[in-house]
């Protein structure tokens, strides 16, 4: 092969001796790991297990309350992040003064680091002096136990999700949006069309990969969520009674708190597994409503 042939190869290369030692190789040798009992006093030390810490999972309450706990807060957290970006980036689709100021201030949760946000939410939600305790308090309700409660620490939580995730998402949006040709709102309005039968039919049908992408990527966030509930309450347990312990605190809680790495292995492996089903099943739900659109 010709010196200018292997150009190409030369400049890929980088990437996928990256991606081997610090994607697939952890990849694979978590795998191996999962099939072993490792202790963290004695990672040296491995008993063949086979699927034995996969058995032990399943039987084990704790790991169905944070695959419970993962599945609310996900939902808790992405369907009412991506309906207000919705709106935020069909608002400043229009032509707005300062458009340039807002939308860099949607960025600004974004930015702002987990550590910090977390900690200030959990300033705001606390039982005795907190914000919104008093606020709901200034409009005659009760004052609510946001880190003991299971549903109220769970919007809690979710919360500090979709106050970081909201702009981002809005900007994907509102690009998607300014790539829709002008036309077919000039064609909508010869029609008689209003301005809401032209978002349902014209801007939604042109978003259509933005909100699969912010999906799928919403989706495999939710499952992988670990910085908010940890840093919430600064428990791993995610509260007295787990009320919002995720599978990646209950990981983290298997490997470093109680040492069995092997487990620790087993739970990333079902949350591997458990991302590729549900990007699976998104897109099986896409390709079949592309199929029946195409067949009309």
């Amino acid at each position: 092969m010709p010196r200018r042939g292997l150009a190409p190869y030369a400049f890929v290369a980088p990437f996928f001796t990256l991606f081997a030692a610090f994607g697939l190789f952890p990849l694979l040798y978590t795998a191996y790991v999962s099939v072993y009992r490792v202790e963290l006093q004695n990672p040296g030390e491995m008993e063949w297990r086979g699927l034995g810490n996969y058995t032990a999972l399943f039987t084990d309450p704790f790991f169905w309350t944070a695959l419970r706990n993962t599945f609310t807060i996900g939902v808790l957290s992405t369907v009412p992040q991506l309906l207000i970006a919705l709106g935020l980036a069909h608002i400043l689709n229009y032509r707005l003064r300062a458009r340039t100021f807002f939308r860099t201030a949607l960025l600004l949760p974004y930015a702002t680091s987990v550590a910090a946000a977390s900690l200030i939410f959990a300033q705001l939600f606390g039982r005795d002096f907190g914000i919104v305790n008093d606020l709901l308090g200034a409009v005659g309700f009760a004052p609510v136990d946001w880190q003991s409660g299971t549903a109220a620490s769970q919007i809690a939580v979710s919360s500090i999700v979709v106050w970081r995730w909201t702009g981002y998402n809005a900007l994907i949006y509102l690009a998607g949006m300014q790539s829709i040709p002008g036309e077919l709102y000039e064609a909508s309005e010869v029609d008689g069309a209003s301005k809401w039968r032209q978002f349902l039919h014209v801007t939604l049908p042109g978003l259509r990969p933005a909100i699969v992408f912010t999906v799928v990527v919403s989706t495999i966030g939710a499952t992988q969520l670990f910085g908010e509930p940890l840093l919430f309450e600064g428990s791993v347990s995610g509260g007295i009674s787990h009320q919002y312990q995720t599978l990646g605190l209950y990981m983290y809680e298997q490997g470093w708190g109680f040492f069995h790495l092997g487990r620790a292995a087993a739970i990333a492996w079902v949350m591997f597994l458990l991302i590729v089903t549900l990007v699976g099943v998104n897109a099986l739900v896409v390709r079949r409503r592309y199929r029946k659109e195409a067949g009309r």
